[in-house]
This record gives structure tokens, sequence and C-alpha cells, in this order.
């Protein structure tokens, strides 16, 4: 009967410290949790903190692989050829390919004209092509020149560039619906105007991003073309009116000699009339010595 005792008090005593164990054990697992609670309460309430978590948002953790091979197979690359052409008429080089232009979808950017005097004319050309048109246009251009004198094409591969900022964009954007979430339940004027503070940097960065992907998407859907135009003209002196002029320059020239003429018939009969004593005084001296010389000659015959 002792024994039987005994072992009942045993037993009360193990199963009495069994059920103040797991009692304790359980009071700690509540606190523990309650804890826990407190705590993410506390953090959610305290806007520094959960600003802390918003601005540390990893962009990689939000894009899935999927969507940047996605994004990568649009390839993005910005083109620029410069070409000098050596072409027979400038003007009419210069309006074929203005026309040209316009008929791919495309325009001029810049434009300038440059003369050497009257022998050599040059000018360039700056034009935005879209993409698609952009080796036939070259091609076009280069046609009409009589010499390519250069031709270099450049080719800038933006697409890593591109994807890494669609990337950077969408992760902005995620932080600013945050944002702008927690500033409609935010209770304090302290939180808020911290919030307002991170969101305004946010949607600035937002917008420097956007301002890039806009260049890149214009560089890469038109291309630009600079071409450099040289013409080297032969000048022929052009010929006076009156050059061409014969009937007035033989008209002139008749009346050149008649003049000429009369005014040696003039100078004539001036020195004639102005010295006709001295000249008859020759003359009557000219026919006596004629006379002694005939007289002279017949007596030495009759010798």
């Amino acid at each position: 009967m002792s024994w039987s005792k005994r072992t009942a008090s045993i037993l009360f005593l193990v199963l009495l410290f069994g059920l103040s164990g797991c009692s304790s054990s359980d009071s700690k697992n509540e606190s523990a949790k309650m804890s826990t609670a407190d705590k993410g309460v506390k953090d959610s309430v305290q806007s520094g903190k959960g600003e802390g978590s918003l601005t540390s948002f990893d962009p990689k953790k939000e894009t899935s692989i999927d969507a940047v091979k996605g994004q990568t197979n649009n390839q993005k690359v910005i083109y620029q050829a410069d070409l000098e052409l050596r072409v027979k008429n400038y003007e009419q080089t210069m309006q074929r390919l203005e026309e040209k232009a316009k008929k791919y979808g495309g325009y001029i950017a810049e434009s300038n004209v440059t003369k050497n005097g009257a022998e050599q004319v040059s000018g360039s050309l700056k034009l935005r092509i879209p993409q698609e048109h952009f080796q036939d246009f070259i091609n076009n251009a280069e046609g009409q020149a009589v010499e390519v004198l250069q031709r270099n094409i450049n080719g800038q591969d933006v697409t890593e560039e591109y994807v890494d900022l669609e990337s950077r964009l969408k992760s902005k954007k995620a932080v600013e619906e945050r944002l702008l979430s927690f500033m409609k339940s935010a209770a304090k004027t302290e939180d808020l105007l911290k919030i307002s503070a991170d969101l305004a940097t946010v949607q600035e960065e937002i917008e420097v991003i956007e301002g890039r992907m806009k260049y890149l998407e214009n560089q890469t859907s038109f291309s630009t073309v600079n071409i450099t135009l040289y013409e080297r003209k032969v000048v022929v002196p052009n010929l006076e009116k009156g050059q061409l002029n014969t009937w007035e320059k033989t008209k002139k020239q008749f009346m050149k000699s008649t003049n000429l003429l009369l005014a040696a018939l003039s100078g004539l009969i001036v020195f004639i009339l102005g010295n006709l004593p001295i000249l008859i005084i020759f003359v009557l001296l000219g026919f006596l010595g004629y006379l002694y010389y005939k007289k002279k000659k017949s007596q030495n015959k009759r010798e």
C-alpha cells in the first residue's frame, strides 16, 4: 500500500513539472510574437525607417531576367556618316539631296555655302535620315558625285545603356508609387515633409532618365549624315557687247581711215599754199637749169 502511494506521488510531481514547463514555453513564444509585432508596428509608424527601406530599393531584384532578354533583342545603334564629294553642279546636287532627304522622311539640320572666288564653290549639309533609309540615302548621294573623296561611317551600340535606363526608370517609378502611398497615410507633419523631399528627388531622377531615353530614341531612329560638296568651275572671260558688233566696228574703222586721208590731203594743201612763193622760186630755178642743160648738150653735139 505504501509502495503504491509513493508511485502515485512521484507520477503527480512529474506531471506537475511537465505542465509548468509547457506553460512557460508557451508564454515565452507568445511574448516573442508580441515583441516582434510591436517592433513591426513601430517600424511602420516611424517614417524615417520606412523611407530608408524604400530608398534602398534594388532595381536588379525588381527586373526579371525575361524582361531584360526581351529588351536586348531590340538593338539600338546610333549611326553617323561623313562624306566628301566632288560634283559637277553644286546647286543641282544640293537640291537633289534635299529632295531625297524629304522623300525618306528626313530633314536638314544645317546648311552652309562657301565661295572661293569664281572658280571654286563648296558647302556642307547636315541631314537627319530615318535609320531604315540610312544606307539607301548614302548610296544615292555617292551616285550623284563625280568622285568620292572621303567616306566614314560610325555606329555606336547603346542597347545596354537603354536597357539599364529602362530598368532604372521602372525601379524609380515603383519607389515613387510607394512614397505616394506613404504620403497618404502619413499623420505627422514632419514625416510628410520628409516624404515630400524624397519624392521630389525621385521624380527629378525620373525626369533625367526619361530625357536621356528620349535622346537615345531620337539618335537611334534618325541617323546623322554630314556631306561636304566641292565644285571646281572653268571660268571663261565674258565678251563685251561691243566686241561682237562687226558692223559698228567696220563703220568706225572706215571713218578713221577717211579722216586720216582727209587730214593728209589737208596737210598737203596747207603745205603747198603756205610755201607757194618758195616753191615758185624753186620751180623757176629748176626750169632755168633744165634750159641751160639742154643748150649745153646741143652745143656739144655740134662740135
